[in-house]
């Protein structure tokens, strides 16, 4: 199984990224979907989760109204649009998959993790 997180990037306070995580060696639409982001010297945190057919999502508050996941099935990929960044929005994002759960919040419900990919907003 492999989880191939893009997109990273540098951007300015205000503005727009969208990562995406392509995945490989499982049955995607089988799998809840997550994305996590880790600050340096933080812990890993949950962003937004997308249930297997990408009707139902979830998102912290944090970024609830500015960020938005999505999932193409015929493509074994999820998305995470990134409108409107804060500084603090500044981490390393993980995307994730469960095998079962649909919107589980916690990193031990996943049984599959990408590389990660920077993102970083200057203010």
């Amino acid at each position: 199984v492999q989880l191939q997180a893009s997109g990273g990037g540098l951007v300015q306070a205000g503005g727009s990224l969208r990562l995406s995580c392509a995945a490989s060696g499982l049955t995607f639409s089988s799998y809840g979907m997550g994305w996590f982001r880790q600050a340096p010297g933080k812990e890993r945190e949950f962003v937004a989760a997308c249930s297997r057919a990408g009707i139902s999502t979830y998102y912290t508050g944090s970024v609830k109204g500015r960020f938005t996941i999505s999932r193409d099935n015929a493509k074994n990929t999820v998305y995470l649009q990134m409108n409107s960044l804060k500084p603090e929005d500044t981490a390393v994002y993980y995307c994730a998959a469960a095998k079962n759960y649909e919107l589980a919040t916690t990193p031990r419900s996943y049984n599959y993790w990408g590389q990660g990919t920077q993102v970083t907003v200057s203010s």
